[in-house]
């Protein structure tokens, strides 16, 4: 007898499910693990050829293991794009035979983590630890849950602007020192690269749920947190603790993502909407001079340093760096993201007091410079941020850390990346042109009220 769809599914979902539970219980610390090694797992690049990751902690692995003899690193990479990454992690977290000792966090997820009971609070080891008074007081926040403790040791931060390229507005007639002052002179910049520089792509803005966390912070909040009056926060309510329902600026950012796609001023749909477009564009599009303008993070030149794969040591020359303005021009006139990564202990994890001694050496003077250099991101110890030798290592580091005195942080409470999700739904429905801007943001407004429980309110 032929097999039903559902009968199919289901076999199939079986299989998937025996397949992940059987991947992930073989890189998991459990319960019987070795006491005298530590588990460290990360987020390893979907580009083989970028290993910067990869290669910080392999001299971490040797500088830990030569300090503390008889103890061993396990490196543990997961492979996947940053949504998948999620996933998985959070699979391996709810149990003692999948979860590691240490993990890398994005601070976007480390509330509902804690909600789950994934996390172990690091309060007792933070107090013990002279270097965590070093650390700036917003990077901290990040790391803290509701109820008041730390869950993670953050990595730096970043922020995010435009990058163009000289040579694409060159040939379209734009200026080398091009800043725009308003959302109007982005789009028009880009019409006028589709109209005198065929063959390139004038600009990238992420979108669609494929691209995940970069759609909505890269793309929707670069726009969401440039309209009104910058006062308060246009996702989140703290007063009233609850989360803001779709109003006029958020479909004015659904319409500036609809225009970028309807008039083609964008990549394909198809492109657009595949999980590992971030790496081509990079990769490809950027060095080879096939976009004109990238709305894109700080940490971009990491693709390019040597050893990377993708070298380019020309890029400061090449490329251009302007703030994101907001909508109308209006104050600040400039508008940033940031978010950053942490280092977190598992709340099921074997081997704690040796995962947190690992956190330590990666977090040495030295060792978050070195990181923050080859990461391309922006310190988060000021006794970092205040040497000369961290400003002067990489061309954009200025511009970047800048760009700090007028950025914001996500609402990261723990229904945030229910809601982050259906932000890269409404975004996808005008990217396609499936659904109107009125549309997608009513579907949003539904979606939120299921993704919080009803707690909203109107704008």
């Amino acid at each position: 007898m032929r097999p039903t769809v559902r009968s199919v599914r289901f076999t199939a979902l079986f299989a998937l499910t025996a397949l992940a539970s059987a991947s992930l219980a073989a890189c998991g610390s459990g319960s019987g693990g070795d006491p005298d090694t530590v588990k460290v797992s990360f987020k390893q690049s979907t580009d083989n050829s970028i290993k910067v990751m990869d290669t910080y902690l392999a001299d971490i692995k040797k500088q830990f293991e030569k300090a503390n003899p008889g103890k061993k690193v396990e490196l543990v990479p997961i492979k996947a794009p940053d949504s998948e990454y999620y996933t998985k992690l959070q699979q391996m977290l709810r149990s003692p035979k999948t979860a590691p000792d240490l993990v890398y966090e994005d601070t976007f997820l480390i509330n509902s983590d804690i909600t789950s009971d994934y996390l172990k609070p690091l309060d007792d080891y933070l107090a013990k630890w002279k270097d965590w008074d070093r650390f700036i007081d917003t990077a901290k926040a990040a790391a803290r849950g509701e109820d008041g403790k730390t869950y993670g040791v953050p990595d730096g931060t970043d922020t995010r602007g435009l990058w163009f390229s000289k040579d694409v507005f060159a040939k379209a007639g734009l200026p080398a020192d091009w800043q725009p002052r308003t959302w109007d002179e982005v789009l028009d910049a880009a019409r006028t690269i589709k109209e005198k520089v065929p063959g390139v792509t004038p600009i990238n803005v992420y979108t669609g749920k494929p691209a995940g966390e970069a759609a909505t912070m890269q793309g929707f909040q670069m726009l969401l947190y440039g309209t009104g009056d910058g006062g308060s926060d246009p996702l989140y309510d703290k007063d009233s603790k609850k989360w803001i329902k779709a109003g006029q600026g958020f479909e004015d950012s659904l319409a500036f993502v609809e225009t970028v796609y309807k008039e083609k001023l964008g990549p394909e749909v198809s492109d657009a909407l595949d999980p590992n477009f971030g790496t081509k564009v990079r990769g490809e599009l950027l060095p080879q001079g096939k976009l004109g303008i990238a709305l894109d993070g700080s940490w971009l030149p990491q693709d390019w340093l040597e050893g990377s794969g993708h070298e380019w040591p020309e890029w400061s020359k090449e490329l251009g760096l302007a703030a994101m303005p907001t909508q109308h021009g209006q104050a600040p006139g400039r508008v940033s993201m940031s978010g950053g990564w942490t280092w977190a202990i598992p709340a099921k994890a074997g081997n704690p007091d040796l995962a947190f001694e690992f956190i330590k050496t990666m977090q040495t003077k030295a060792n978050a410079q070195k990181w923050y250099v080859a990461n391309s991101g922006i310190a988060v110890r000021e006794d970092v941020a205040n040497d000369p030798a961290y400003v002067e290592a990489q061309p954009g580091i200025a511009f970047f850390t800048d760009l700090v005195e007028v950025t914001h942080y996500r609402p990261a409470y723990p229904a945030y990346p229910k809601v982050s999700v259906a932000v890269q739904e409404a975004m996808e429905g005008v990217t396609t042109g499936d659904l109107t801007v009125e549309e997608a943001a009513r579907g949003y407004d539904e979606a939120l009220e299921e993704a919080t429980g009803g707690q909203v309110v109107g704008e």
